[in-house]
């Protein structure tokens, strides 16, 4: 009896306590503020994408705690950023008008609008229970990536500096134990110069697959476009030992007493400064090393350890302090350096500027296109003229005393609008010949030439006299010189420059064995660390290729035992058959070509190997339709293109501008030379651009996909003979009024089919490879483009 008495008590009491707790936190718990990000923002909720983004900008410049020192700074910059993150996404933004205020841990994508009631009723104060909260901190916030940043900054800038990203979720709890350390690894690294990213799984589902992540916590590094797994304890030493493991192993080279002399004279064959930096540590300090891979492909890097008795001559020659680290910047003279300094403790700011200011030697050999862009840049203003002086020169003993001779001259010349260079005819030969062949001159020889459009043109001129390094030629050098800074018309020739040579580009084979190499590597690491879910593409692929393989194998044996009996019952064919048909002849002894062309559509799936994928040098030719004009248009170009599809370079696809109408304008963004500005006057410009509608009905392509260029084919409308290029002045103004006023009207079935008309002489041109190229930094993406339905 006093058993259950006791228990009645217990119950009655904690009923008790759950009243007054009701009673004291009932008004507080529900008159706790949502959270709107439209309010936050300061925008309706009808706002555009431009509105908000423009917005977000200008509060995200008030509220950055870097600049706004207020006590709530920090908090309204996240409360800023948070709403941002939801507004900018239509998925998001759609999820949040659908459901309305949702917990900042909770997913609101896949939250069932049952609970969204229960939730508005009952607000749990997560700072008075003391719950763990797992909202992103300000650091994580500031290295949010988002899919297309990810892939226009980030993975190219992985080609100057590791990246370091945490895959997380706002529902990962267990991300909570490693965000002590993950912060102070940031702090530790970020200022060295890696970079770092923060993939919310929740909000970047497609960065997340992209990256080949499934699990929360995980930490990847990137690398030069490569993806690597962190799969050791979260520990600070472990994840800086990460980062330093993705740098190239012989990327910096340790000097000696014995290899010194060596490392510095080289500098000729790699046509590179070099750089050494004497400390007193075993290691070679990791700032250093990101310095030489930021650098890699313009200067070489040693490393010289003071601390050894085998460094003490080096040390020694050059009279080096050993109480602080000490850098060298040698040119072509390697007795003396062209630059130092030293300082007790080294900045990345310190590095790049010492090493960004002498990346080039004094006179440079153009080994490669990269090169040359740099060193004689096109010219932008008046005022910013930059001449070339180029020695056309070889490689024997008789152009020794001539090389240096062209050295010493420009030594004693460093003036900053001059930029002394060097090439050798042999493995230059198309830009020695196109800069030769007017003078008829033989090497070696001067020119000062100046860049005018980033496509080669320059405009050039051959020094008089030659150059055979006497004192009279760089007094005629000299002065033909100070002409040219006086009069720029004084170059007076202009050619079109073919692009340099890479010649230190590696053989095809070795450049195969080393993909073959990291992917064996990559697949082997896979293995012992990653699960079944992550190794299940690579194994797909395998058994796909083997299956492929053997099954060809297969379906080729049965074949050509098959092809034997027809082979033996034609040898037995009476005459009468052959005289009735003579093409059979002719063709039996070689594979019939084909009656039909092959037309592929471009979409999500295919757009990847029909274009992007596409091996060098083979074309696909894109023809741009609607769903009106298919059926013809498509009958159209197999017609126009059959006599060509014998080739086994060209591909035949087609793009339905219905389903992915901005991809043509972005592809016209990205190559405004091609826009057809010549035939528009000035009205119709204004029409177009207030429209922002242009028709590509009937528009083929001849995409590059390796390469990157494309050749275009303006259809001519309504059958006309003449397009808008070859208009005479007389009636061009004519001509044109009727080309506007027929595109303004709905085009017919006569004249959709009149407008590829000329496909068949643009296609000749084509083969011919004289059609003018259009060439794009990269392709536009089919799938972001594409309109959800």
């Amino acid at each position: 009896m006093y058993h259950k008495m006791g228990g009645w008590s217990v119950f009655v009491t904690c009923c008790v306590w759950a009243i007054l707790l009701v009673a004291l936190f009932g008004d507080s718990l529900a008159s706790a503020p949502e959270f709107d990000p439209y309010k936050v923002l300061g925008v309706s909720r009808h706002a555009s994408q431009a509105e908000i983004k423009k917005v977000y900008k200008r509060l995200a410049r008030e509220w950055h705690p870097d600049k706004n020192k207020s006590p709530g700074a920090e908090d309204m910059f996240i409360k800023i950023t948070k709403s941002y993150e939801i507004l900018s996404n239509e998925e998001r933004r759609a999820n949040y008008d659908r459901f309305g205020q949702m917990d900042e841990n909770q997913n609101f994508a896949r939250a069932p609008q049952g609970f969204r009631h229960y939730h508005d009723s009952f607000y749990f104060d997560e700072s008075f229970f003391h719950f763990p909260r797992t909202s992103r901190d300000f650091t994580d916030s500031k290295h949010l990536l988002h899919y297309n940043q990810y892939m226009n900054e980030v993975l190219p800038d992985s080609f100057k500096r590791p990246y370091l990203i945490k895959i997380t979720s706002e529902w990962c709890f267990t991300c909570i134990h490693i965000e002590p350390i993950w912060k102070d690894t940031v702090l530790e690294l970020e200022p060295l110069g890696i970079g770092i990213g923060v993939v919310d799984i929740g909000y970047e589902r497609q960065l997340a697959n992209h990256l080949g992540a499934h699990r929360t916590p995980s930490i990847l590094g990137l690398i030069n476009g490569k993806v690597t797994f962190f799969h050791y304890a979260v520990v600070r030493e472990h994840l800086r030992q990460f980062v330093e493991s993705l740098l190239p192993q012989k990327l910096v080279e340790k000097v000696t007493d014995s290899s010194y002399l060596e490392y510095l004279n080289s500098w000729h064959e790699e046509n590179k400064p070099r750089v050494l930096m004497f400390d007193v540590a075993s290691n070679i300090p990791l700032l250093y090393k990101l310095t030489a891979f930021a650098y890699k492909d313009y200067v070489r890097f040693g490393y010289v350890d003071m601390g050894l008795t085998e460094t003490s001559e080096v040390v020694q020659r050059f009279n080096i302090n050993t109480y602080a680290p000490t850098m060298l910047l040698f040119k072509e003279n390697t007795d003396k350096p062209a630059d130092v300094i030293q300082a007790r403790g080294m900045k990345k700011q310190i590095l790049d500027e010492f090493v960004s200011n002498n990346r080039f030697l004094l006179v440079p050999r153009l080994v490669n296109q990269k090169l040359f862009d740099e060193l004689c840049p096109v010219k932008q203003f008046h005022r910013r003229r930059k001449y070339c002086v180029l020695l056309v020169t070889g490689e024997g003993e008789q152009f020794v005393s001539v090389n240096e001779a062209f050295f010493d001259f420009a030594s004693s010349n460093t003036k900053e609008v001059l930029r002394f260079a060097y090439v050798y005819q042999r493995q230059q030969q198309p830009l020695c010949d196109t800069l030769l062949k007017k003078d008829d001159t033989t090497p070696p020889q001067v020119i000062l030439l100046e860049r005018r459009s980033a496509t080669g043109r320059v405009l050039y001129r051959t020094v008089t006299g030659g150059w055979n390094g006497s004192d009279d030629d760089k007094h005629r050098l000299h002065e033909q010189l100070e002409i040219l800074q006086r009069d720029p018309s004084y170059l007076t020739h202009d050619a079109m420059l073919p692009e340099l040579n890479n010649e230190f580009a590696s053989m095809f084979l070795i450049q195969w064995m080393n993909t073959a190499y990291d992917y064996l590597a990559q697949f082997y690491f896979d293995l012992l660390y990653s699960n079944w879910r992550e190794m299940m593409p690579v194994l797909s692929l395998i058994f796909s290729a083997l299956f492929i393989l053997f099954g060809t194998v297969i379906i080729q044996a049965f074949s050509d035992a098959g092809e034997d009996k027809p082979a033996k019952q034609k040898a037995t064919d009476s005459p009468k058959t052959a005289e009735s048909s003579p093409g059979q002849e002719s063709t039996s002894s070689r594979p019939p070509k084909k009656n039909f062309v092959e037309v592929t559509e471009l979409t999500d799936i295919t757009y990847m190997s029909n274009l992007v994928r596409l091996k060098p040098g083979h074309i696909n030719v894109v023809l741009i339709l609607t769903d009106a004009s298919k059926q013809v248009l498509l009958r159209k170009f197999a017609k126009e293109v059959y006599s060509f599809s014998g080739s086994q370079t060209l591909h035949y696809s087609f793009l339905n501008v219905d389903k992915h109408s901005q991809w043509m304008d972005s592809l016209m963004e990205a190559a405004p030379d091609a826009r057809p500005s010549d035939c528009l006057d000035e009205e119709e410009e204004e029409e177009e651009s207030t429209s922002n509608k242009s028709d590509y009905t009937g528009h083929v392509l001849a995409l590059n996909g390796h390469k990157k260029y494309f050749c275009i084919f303006r259809p001519v409308f309504t059958g006309e003979e003449a397009e808008c290029s070859r208009w005479s002045d007389e009636d061009a103004a004519s001509k044109a009024s009727r080309s506007r006023s027929s595109s303004r009207q709905k085009a017919t079935t006569l004249e959709i089919h009149h407008k590829l008309d000329r496909l068949g002489l643009w296609m000749e041109r084509l083969m011919e490879g004289t059609l003018p190229r259009h060439y794009v930094s990269s392709w536009p993406g089919l799938d972001t483009i594409t309109p959800q339905k």
